[in-house]
């Protein structure tokens, strides 16, 4: 059907990440390149553009793709709960501490760990990231003694960070120790030519989970989606496909 032919176009070495365009081509360029690198690498770009898709496309393009791949939203802890999320803690560190607990670098070593919306990390929280970073090592809340680990980190953010830097709310040895190798998504109004590949995708995939005869998209519906800004990207289209299927 057309509505299969259009979805085989998309490029198949990257099956979660849906798009032909030529900004698009430059963003699976850079994830080839980075892919076996150690390198911490940071993933820039709106909210709903898929940095967690690519990040989880550079970890399968690597020689860590059959280990973990440990992801955390940095803005849903406290800093506190951060530092144990990420570090792991000891008996009795804390009340409620009753057994020792792993963090997520040492449940990542030996694969990555996707640090999403670090740029909401607060400043005490950045040094000590930046020491694990640069160390190998952490220390569990409580403890006495480092754990090595070997992790590769990639970062994501839709905030500014070299403005942040400049306003002194994010550290500048942390932002150059992220920013190995950046890596911007480009919003959806910057690759229209993506969004009816998009469209047909979401469409597919809505049909068969909702058992929907839909066959397609009618002209003037691509014209309508083509021509609209999609604030909210990627995700805004993956929602609206949802609710109108």
């Amino acid at each position: 059907t057309a509505l299969r032919q259009h979805l085989q176009a998309r490029t198949p070495e990257f099956a979660g990440i849906i798009g032909r365009s030529a900004r698009m081509k430059q963003v699976f360029d850079l994830i080839i390149q980075a892919a076996p690198s150690r390198s911490t690498i940071l993933v820039t770009g709106e909210s709903g553009t898929g940095k967690e898709l690519v990040a989880r496309s550079i970890h399968d393009h690597s020689r860590r793709a059959d280990k973990p791949f440990v992801s955390i939203n940095c803005s849903a802890f406290q800093e506190t709960l951060l530092e144990s999320e990420l570090f792991g803690y000891m008996k009795g560190a804390f009340t409620g501490a009753a057994a020792n607990k792993k963090g997520l670098f040492e449940y990542a070593s030996g694969g990555t760990l996707f640090m999403d919306e670090i740029g909401e990390m607060s400043l005490p929280m950045q040094v000590k990231l930046l020491r694990a970073l640069q160390e190998r090592k952490v220390r569990p809340l409580g403890g006495n003694t480092e754990v090595d680990v070997d992790v590769r980190v990639i970062a994501a953010t839709n905030r500014d960070l070299p403005q942040m830097v400049r306003e002194e709310k994010f550290r500048t040895d942390l932002y150059y120790r992220i920013s190995v190798i950046p890596v911007n998504v480009p919003p959806l109004r910057q690759r229209p030519s993506d969004i009816s590949l998009l469209a047909f995708h979401f469409l597919e995939q809505f049909r068969e989970q909702m058992g929907k005869p839909v066959r397609g998209l009618a002209a003037e519906s691509v014209r309508l989606l083509e021509s609209y800004g999609w604030p909210g990207n990627v995700r805004e289209l993956e929602k609206i496909g949802r609710a109108h299927v």
